[in-house]
């Protein structure tokens, strides 16, 4: 557990050359671990350059991220480009910045290249096992598929079929890519060092979108009598007023509890990592650090609890709410 904290130390620690012009601001230390950039973090000094693909009125400009600086300006093939807190924008050749000139910013960002990376697991693992199941059939789970029929039946058993019923299996795909993509990206995120150390179901963008898609599925699933329920409840006609608008709320208020309940908890869980280690910076002694990397290491083993357990939770309203669309009227 101890190799979790240490490697923290050293993404706290203020790089040589701006220890001696400003102190050590861990909030800025916090923020660019739990925000995205551009380039892939290994250890240090060391990054990894991904591709910047920007839009601007005169076309595409594509380059790698190691060519931009916050206090360098980069001559593109249609601008100059300079950094500003992670952002992109259009400069002059003396590096001030252009506001009128608006960049549509398509790169591959560190979130972006961490997704298709849990992406590319998620998807070696399952065909892996579906491999299994096909070769192996009626027989004992054996290896990498006895790891994970466990947690998928757990989905199964205890997520989908309790919550949706009869037409649970319908929806068991959906479930399952998402419960293994939140809880193998919560993991991931815990290790802090590369390829993990990124927040990506930190990232309220993400959580959005897993949020959005299950407001379509709820709603494009729904049945009759899921939306009888909203417009014209079994209620005296007076309440109408009051009801249906409450009604049309719960729709969006759903998910949007799905999307802020995964991304503060992931994003907190980051935040006090990282403030402890920042503990040792602050007070500029090492006396400190024995309680500071303590508390670290306890509040890994909360995170990954809550890893597990953000992704059951995510995954168990999510068939509750589907489940509440599909029912039949008793």
């Amino acid at each position: 557990m101890l190799l979790w904290a240490f490697p923290a130390l050293a993404f706290c620690q203020p790089k040589a050359d701006e220890s001696k012009d400003k102190p050590f601001d861990p909030k800025e230390a916090i923020f660019e671990h739990i925000g995205d950039s551009h380039s892939w973090p290994v250890f240090g000094k060391i990054k990894i350059s991904l591709p910047v693909i920007l839009y601007t009125d005169k076309g595409l400009d594509i380059f790698m991220s190691n060519n931009l600086h916050e206090d360098a300006v980069y001559k593109g093939k249609n601008y100059n480009y300079i950094l500003e807190k992670n952002k992109v924008k259009i400069a002059d050749d003396n590096g001030k910045i252009n506001e009128t000139k608006k960049v549509w910013d398509f790169s591959i960002t560190r979130n972006v290249a961490s997704m298709w990376f849990a992406m590319i697991i998620l998807l070696v693992v399952f065909g892996s096992v579906s491999r299994s199941y096909k070769k192996r059939a009626g027989k004992a789970p054996k290896g990498l598929q006895s790891v994970m029929e466990p947690l998928i039946v757990f989905v199964r058993d205890d997520v989908a079929i309790p919550n949706i019923g009869i037409k649970a299996a319908k929806f068991m795909p959906l479930l399952l890519t998402i419960f293994f993509f939140i809880l193998l990206n919560n993991l991931l995120g815990l290790v802090p060092f590369f390829p993990g150390a990124y927040n990506l179901t930190g990232n309220i963008a993400v959580t959005l979108v897993l949020s959005f898609i299950i407001l379509l599925v709820i709603n494009f699933s729904a049945n009759k009598y899921y939306w009888k329920h909203i417009f014209t409840p079994e209620i005296p006609l007076w309440l109408y007023i009051i009801m249906v608008p409450v009604e049309l709320i719960g729709i969006i208020s759903k998910p949007f509890a799905l999307m802020i309940r995964l991304f503060a908890n992931i994003t907190a869980g980051h935040i006090i990592v990282l403030s402890l280690i920042s503990l040792i910076f602050i007070f500029k002694t090492l006396a400190v650090s024995p309680a500071s990397v303590l508390f670290v290491v306890f509040m890994d083993c909360i995170e990954l609890l809550v890893a597990f357990l953000q992704a059951y939770i995510f995954t168990m309203l999510s068939a509750l709410f589907i489940g509440m669309a599909v029912q039949e009227h008793h």
